[in-house]
């Protein structure tokens, strides 16, 4: 009977700390050692080494030492006897064998010797210009560099290489650097300021040292100017209170046909601004605004610089990079609507 069933046996009206000392006392300690070995394993609330019953009642024959562990073990594994083969060990291939195939010979008659030719002694003959000209009109490009072949096609001679030369580098053609642009500012003010008919066209492109304020000036300057027809003002360090200065210009002047303001520090309002500025008069046919600092325009600008091209008619050009295909596609169109209008007009008139 086990310690459980023996507990629920006994009849107790009401369990309190006095009776469940007295049912205690009255096991025997195998009982006690079974009741304390009923654990629930799938207790979570108790921990881990009182999930179960303690088994490990052997007496311990000494302290643990690992070497000796390990020593054993090893002796005990050469001393048991490996398993038997039931069935002893043959060698055997399984499947077909592979043999290789045995290539063809081909044997040459004495009818089928190729007969020595006049061109054999002309090729046997020929110098190497004449076999790198031969390997160019053939279209043997891989037997010939570039330079070879661009000198056979232009009837040059040719001074290095050939078929046994070492490939090496073609020599660095040394450019000089342009120019640097001598344009007087102070000048070109008081000529834009006068109204000198030579100044059409002013060119300010990559002067460097040249103050915001100076800037400002030119572009003021501009604003009753009606000669230049083109301006010129990229990679200078304008910033949006030159291109503020330039949109009022561009308000009031109807002679200026090109702007250039490419490489600079302009935001995308300040271009918003050269647009509106051109919607007003609608006489500029080109305006070129690209890489300024600020690369990314953002979709809020971009839409905006689409919605004011819809609205001029007499734009051609404009030079900008877009983000966004919608803003890309919308002025595409309208330069091109602007474009084709223009074409009609011109073919009117010669027609007329």
């Amino acid at each position: 009977m086990s310690v459980l069933n023996k507990a629920a046996s006994v009849d107790v009206p009401d369990i309190s700390l006095e009776n469940l000392d007295d049912l205690l006392n009255a096991l025997t300690a195998e009982e006690i050692e079974e009741l304390n070995g009923d654990f629930d394993p799938d207790n979570s609330l108790l921990p881990p080494s009182q999930r179960c019953r303690d088994q490990t009642s052997k007496v311990a024959t000494g302290p643990f030492n690992r070497q000796k562990l390990l020593h054993f073990l090893e002796e005990k594994a050469k001393q048991e006897k490996d398993w038997e083969n039931s069935v002893p060990f043959t060698k055997e291939t399984k499947g077909k064998k592979f043999v290789p195939k045995e290539q063809e010979k081909t044997t040459i008659n004495e009818d089928d010797v190729a007969v020595e030719t006049e061109w054999d002694e002309i090729l046997t003959a020929a110098s190497e210009e004449e076999l790198v000209d031969l390997a160019a009109v053939l279209g043997f490009h891989s037997m010939l560099t570039q330079t070879q072949y661009y000198a056979s096609l232009e009837d040059r001679p040719l001074h290095e290489g050939g078929f046994s030369g070492y490939a090496q580098a073609q020599k660095l053609k040394i450019i000089p650097d342009e120019a640097p642009n001598m344009t007087d500012v102070e000048e070109s003010i008081k000529q834009l300021k006068d109204n000198n008919k030579e100044l059409k066209s002013l060119n300010l492109n990559n002067i460097k040292n040249i103050s915001i304020e100076r800037l400002i000036e030119v572009c003021e300057a501009l604003k009753d100017n009606t000669v230049c027809v083109r301006f010129d003002m990229a990679s200078v360090g304008a910033t949006d209170r030159v291109a503020k200065a330039l949109s009022e210009s561009l308000r009031v002047n109807s002679t200026l046909k090109t702007v250039n303001v490419e490489s600079n520090f302009i935001s995308g309002e300040g271009i918003v601004e050269l647009l509106k500025a051109a919607n007003v008069t609608q006489s500029l046919l080109e305006l070129r605004v690209a890489n300024q600092k600020p690369e990314v325009l953002g979709n809020k600008v971009e839409m905006e610089i689409a919605k004011l091209v819809k609205e001029n008619s007499k734009l051609l050009r404009l030079g900008i990079h877009f983000e966004f295909p919608v803003a890309r596609i919308k002025v595409n169109d309208k330069l091109k609507e602007n474009l084709d209008a223009l074409r009609k007009k011109r073919v009117g008139k010669e027609s007329s």
